[in-house]
């Protein structure tokens, strides 16, 4: 009895020990999303502790700020968060410089979209996980605000600029088309789905490659016939802080919006949500958003095993929340909002692409941002744009 009595008083201190050790342990994520897209992560955050009893912090740091202050703090040997969202190019460098702590064998590759662990793999390993991806499927608009002034979408390219010329003569429109900006990339995003359009998913696939130049005729045709008389002819604003441009598009100043799928966790309500791409485009791009390890952290074990719940169970809460597209194929389709449904629809027939600039990366990324906001004020500009690029991609 009383070795009964002994062994269930060990058990219970055991039990109260690794409890304490997991209240003790706090693991730090960092990412970019803020207001409603950061509420819509945080309860992926809080299963987490949920299930294990491990604390985790939640800081916000845009990745281009990130670009900057990482590679400083891993020179010293330290790291500000145990999981941090980062483009895949960067993620894959820092790996190579031996920052990044492998990860390999977390995951079941069978278990995720075919290709999307690629980006973050080097050298057979691992560096990194996806999370949920994000379609950029084209320009959004309120089904009330179309039926309201007789408006329909468009079929072809002609039938796409005179809808515009149609929004511009509305009374109350400041223009057809909002301009979200922020540093650059959601005017990279409207330019990218251009040049997917007109110049096909090969012509994306070879500007990152550099086998194509930036300076090439046919890229240049897109920009000056295509692009350029759209800016012109005033169909798009000038760039306006993208959250602003939302809530400016939404309350019915501009009629158009290009923005990623995520659109659809931000509006007082998704059913009232339409999107189209424009007319013959062949490829969307699909971001994935990553996430990795520092070699740095303080708990390596539990960083893993937060990553791998992100990855997995995580991305199923994520994709019910909306304005998020899972790249975990556990995650069923009835979990869907029925608005993502139809925006995961718009792949069909269509390739799935990488974000252009995400993919580039480097110095060239907020070179293309700049050029893109000197595009937008002054479109005449075209060709020096264009040269710009091209200096910019050769280094």
């Amino acid at each position: 009895m009383r070795r009964k009595v002994v062994f269930l008083l060990l058990t219970v201190l055991a039990v109260f020990s690794l409890t304490g050790l997991a209240a003790e342990k706090k693991l730090t994520v960092i990412s970019g999303w803020s207001g409603p897209e950061m509420d819509a992560f945080m309860p992926v955050l809080k299963e987490f502790e949920k299930e294990t009893g491990i604390r985790v912090d939640y800081q916000i740091y845009r990745a281009e700020d990130l670009a900057v202050l990482l590679p400083a703090q891993f020179d010293s040997k330290t790291a500000p968060a145990d999981v941090i969202f980062m483009w895949a190019w960067f993620i894959n460098k820092q790996a190579q410089n031996g920052h990044v702590l492998e990860v390999t064998g977390a995951l079941n590759e069978s278990d995720f979209v075919p290709g999307v662990l690629d980006a973050v793999k080097s050298g057979g390993k691992l560096w990194g996980a996806p999370y949920t991806g994000k379609i950029k499927p084209g320009f959004w608009y309120r089904k009330s605000f179309f039926k309201q002034h007789g408006l329909a979408v468009p079929n072809t390219w002609e039938e796409f600029v005179d809808l515009c010329a149609r929004i511009k003569k509305l009374p109350g429109v400041r223009a057809p088309i909002a301009s979200g900006n922020g540093v650059g990339w959601p005017l990279s995003d409207v330019t990218e789905h251009f040049i997917a359009t007109f110049g096909g998913p090969e012509m994306t696939r070879d500007l990152i490659a550099g086998k194509v130049k930036w300076t090439d005729p046919a890229v240049r045709a897109i920009f000056e016939n295509r692009l350029a008389p759209l800016l012109k002819a005033g169909y798009f604003s000038e760039p306006i802080e993208w959250t602003m441009a939302a809530d400016l598009w939404w309350a019915g100043d501009y009629a158009l919006f290009f923005m990623g799928s995520w659109i659809t966790g931000m509006v007082k309500d998704p059913a009232d949500l339409g999107v189209f791409a424009l007319p013959g485009a062949r490829g969307l791009v699909f971001g994935t958003d990553y996430a990795f390890v520092p070699a740095y952290t303080k708990y390596p074990a539990e960083a893993r095993k937060l990553l791998a719940h992100l990855a997995t169970r995580g991305q199923t809460l994520q994709v019910a929340a909306g304005g998020h597209i899972a790249t975990y194929t556990g995650a069923p389709l009835d979990v869907y909002p029925p608005v993502d449904r139809e925006v995961a629809a718009l792949l069909r027939g269509r390739e799935a692409l990488p974000d252009l600039d995400d993919t580039i990366g480097g110095e060239w990324q907020p070179a293309f941002w700049d050029q893109l906001k000197l595009l937008w004020v002054s479109p005449d500009r075209v060709g020096e744009v264009l040269d710009t690029l091209q200096r910019k991609a050769g280094k």
